[in-house]
């Protein structure tokens, strides 16, 4: 009896010890599954990141910044040539090679006008070019022709620059060119203004961001994201690459860098631009000024640009003549003397820095107000297609209080 009972103990033995066996051999099998599934998606994942990364480094950058491109550059050479003797000896310019920390050569031309009688002369534009753009031949005459100091130079890749233009070494480069303009041709960042053009936004913005004493920022035929601009030039079928590629290769976030920089901004938007809108030049709200700009104010001034807020400056974007925005700000009745005074009311108690909190108690005919009169402070409409130099007599230093 004793033994019968043994035997039957030992049978759960037995059973249990080849259940254990069949589950180590089931959650092995079932570990192999998945280990195959997450080496697949590893897979996946390293050739979608190995694609992002060449569309980036290939036809990604040359589209972007095409000014880089060899036989584009060898196209425009005797314009360059030209330009470049032009500024040396009219403007008796000083080219100079910076070092980079990257080991870029940033090819620089400076034009010094601090001996002359006018007093613009002795402030400093630094400036950024497009994307097809060079100190040479580019938006660098605008403020020479209005008199100032001026410090051009050459994205990396770009003619006398080396290297390539990615985000970084743009950075890079505009970085060395403002320890220039500072350490060796002397100039206090409270008397360099950045001014750029088109793409140059990025560069510019950045700037302002790391160098927050600069005096001013203005910024001609710019946008906020390069995104929704990438997106307009691609196949719709690419949407999710393009958007991966910008944001981790090519990402110009120049709303986000110059909300960053507490100094006077000035945006020129160009009424008949054909690059920086995304449906066509005559859709003048589909400009991406525009969200550069509604991005500014909203980080500025967040009590005032509310969703009504919001509503009555795209409203006035709307406008694309002097005459059409003249009428919308007489309709709504915007007293500028009243606008001013009570920013400086606020700015004389609360001080400087943004974000302000002015509007937070206010009516809601006084927040139209001021979200117009600060729309058309920080905004300049120029009836012009993108590529139009901008005339001396449009290049205007921006409003502050």
């Amino acid at each position: 009896m004793v033994n019968l009972v043994g035997k039957w103990c030992e049978k759960p033995a037995i059973f249990g010890l080849f259940s254990g066996h069949f589950l180590a051999i089931f959650r092995a099998i079932f570990g192999l599954k998945n280990g195959l599934k997450m080496a697949r998606k590893t897979a996946r994942n390293a050739q979608k990141q190995a694609c992002i990364f060449i569309v980036a480094h290939t036809f990604g950058r040359r589209m972007l910044y095409p000014g880089s491109v060899y036989l584009l550059q060898k196209a425009l050479m005797p314009m360059l040539l030209q330009g470049q003797a032009r500024l040396a000896e009219e403007y008796k310019g000083r080219r100079a090679k910076l070092a980079a920390c990257d080991g870029n050569e940033i090819d620089t031309i400076f034009v010094d006008r601090r001996d002359t009688l006018e007093p613009q002369g002795r402030k400093l534009v630094i400036c950024c070019e497009g994307n097809a753009g060079f100190y040479e031949v580019g938006c660098i005459s605008t403020p020479l022709d209005a008199g100032y100091s001026v410090l051009g130079w050459n994205h990396p890749g770009f003619a006398g620059s080396t290297g390539v233009p990615l985000p970084q070494n743009e950075a890079n480069g505009m970085d060395v060119v403002m320890q220039y303009a500072i350490h060796r041709l002397g100039f206090l960042p409270e008397d360099i203004i950045l001014y750029a053009w088109s793409i140059g936004g990025f560069t510019a913005t950045w700037a302002a961001m790391s160098y927050s004493d600069v005096s001013a920022v203005i910024l001609d035929a710019s946008f906020d994201d390069l995104v929704p601009l990438a997106l307009k030039v691609m196949p719709e079928s690419w949407r999710s690459l393009v958007t991966r590629t910008v944001r981790q290769y090519l990402n110009l976030n120049n709303a986000e860098q110059l909300c960053k920089y507490q100094g006077p901004v000035l945006l020129v938007r160009r009424t008949k631009d054909e690059i920086i809108t995304t449906t066509v030049p005559e859709d003048i709200m589909s400009n991406r000024g525009n969200d550069l700009l509604l991005k500014l104010l909203q980080h500025r001034y967040p009590k005032i640009m509310t969703e009504e807020g919001l509503r009555i400056v795209r409203e006035w974007l709307e406008a694309s003549t002097p005459m059409e925005e003249a009428s919308m700000y007489s309709h709504y009745e915007v007293e500028d003397e009243w606008c001013l005074s009570v920013l400086k009311s606020y700015q004389a108690e609360e001080g400087d820095e943004f974000p302000w909190s002015v509007g937070e108690d206010m009516t809601l005919d006084g927040r139209r107000q001021l979200a117009l009169f600060l729309a058309r402070k920080h905004l300049q409409n120029f009836e012009a297609t993108h590529c139009t130099p901008l005339p001396p007599q449009e290049f205007h230093l921006p409003w502050s209080l």
